[in-house]
């Protein structure tokens, strides 16, 4: 008896009988554009209810760090606690919020509140964090690394330490400061969602082309969310279209994909933007050191990961390709590896270049002309004193 097809399997058998009837005439990228077209968001499999995370407005910056890294999330929606029970999604969500957003916000309003460029008056959190900080100013070295620097430091000055985040993180500014009160300042801040008639053409093109991390969905005229569907589940669910036609007449080989050109023989680790929320969960870690270069960073995350006993791909060693392997193979080492990033190296080891999720995903689709009209007529713009 045949075995239960997962629920990622059903789409790529839904997508194969597309790609049967497809018009012959077709090239194989119009036939998968048509095969997604026809594929509504409601059918991507559901995330569990208990797993949809919630960031209320009136969350202070340190709460929404602990709720982000309790769940192991990198990103959560922003839910309005002053809209109404019955507000649509509408005005129920304001933005979304990362850890690296976090981070960049904090380093900027430092930077901004040192140069008196916000407002601070005396005895305010602002004024309290500044005052805690000492005279500390951001420069760029000659290399292009931002460094601080204090009165009584010499031109030497490190860069960014692992102190400057602990007395930023133990601040009543970063305890105090509402979620609610900053979503403007994230370049993530919009709340674009998906409603489940939306397509799966939509769906890609937003995590592919327009650099979506995460995509909430929403039932039309509803009011919460329903899914939220992100670059990590695409790329499961074509793992587990291995095999079907449709995937290996399009996973033949990496040659379509790009492949950043890097500099560097040998790549040592790899930091991604879930580790971020390092610099603001465990500062202690590194606050002995003068300055937090990559390398000081990635060693004192794992001796912490490891003291702590945590799991994460960070302990492992750097996930490579070659260019000759498939897109194929490529899919199943991200989707094994829960990785983000796959570097491609030549005969003897040397970095040749990166391939990333949005990169696997951007090949399946392509944007038709004047494909979205007016879809995105409604969203926040981004601000224009936003600094991230």
């Amino acid at each position: 008896m045949e075995s239960p097809r997962s629920p990622e399997a059903e789409i790529g058998h839904r997508v194969e009988d597309l790609w049967e009837v497809a018009e012959p005439q077709l090239s194989p990228s119009e036939k998968l554009n048509s095969c997604f077209e026809d594929i509504p968001v409601a059918s991507f499999p559901r995330t569990h209810p208990s797993q949809v995370i919630e960031i209320p407005s009136d969350a202070s910056l340190a709460e929404t760090v602990e709720i982000l890294s309790k769940n192991k999330i990198l990103s959560a929606p922003i839910r309005n606690v002053e809209a109404p029970e019955d507000a649509s999604w509408m005005d129920k969500y304001i933005g979304i919020v990362e850890f690296a957003g976090i981070a960049m916000w904090l380093l900027s309003q430092s930077d901004a509140a040192v140069n008196g460029t916000v407002g601070s008056g005396p005895g305010s959190p602002v004024s309290s964090l500044v005052s805690r900080l000492g005279s500390f100013t951001f420069r760029r070295t000659s290399s292009g690394r931002l460094e601080t620097a204090t009165d009584s430091e010499s031109d030497e000055a490190a860069s960014v330490g692992g102190s400057f985040f602990e007395t930023l993180t133990s601040s009543e500014f970063y305890k105090n400061t509402k979620v609610g009160d900053i979503s403007g300042s994230f370049r993530w801040a919009p709340f674009l969602a998906l409603q489940t008639s939306d397509t799966f053409l939509t769906m890609l093109l937003l995590l592919s082309k327009y650099r979506m991390k995460s995509l909430p969905v929403v039932e039309v005229g509803g009011d919460k969310i329903e899914n939220i569907i992100t670059q990590s589940s695409v790329v499961h669910m074509l793992a587990e279209c291995v095999g079907l036609s449709w995937f290996e007449n399009w996973g033949k080989g990496v040659g379509g994909l790009p492949v950043m050109d890097t500099s560097g023989a040998n790549a040592i680790g790899n930091i991604s933007i879930r580790d971020v929320q390092y610099l603001l969960t465990a500062p202690k870690i590194y606050k002995e050191h003068r300055s937090i270069t990559t390398k000081d960073f990635l060693s004192a995350v794992r001796h912490h990961l490891q003291e702590q006993r945590e799991a994460s791909p960070l302990l492992h060693d750097v996930i490579t390709c070659k260019k000759d392997d498939t897109i194929k193979d490529i899919i199943l080492k991200l989707d094994s590896e829960k990785i983000h990033r796959i570097y491609v190296v030549d005969d003897k080891g040397n970095t040749e270049g990166v391939i990333t999720l949005r990169d696997i995903i951007s090949k399946l689709v392509h944007e038709p002309r004047h494909y979205f009209g007016d879809f995105f007529d409604g969203v926040v713009p981004l601000p224009a004193n936003s600094t991230v």
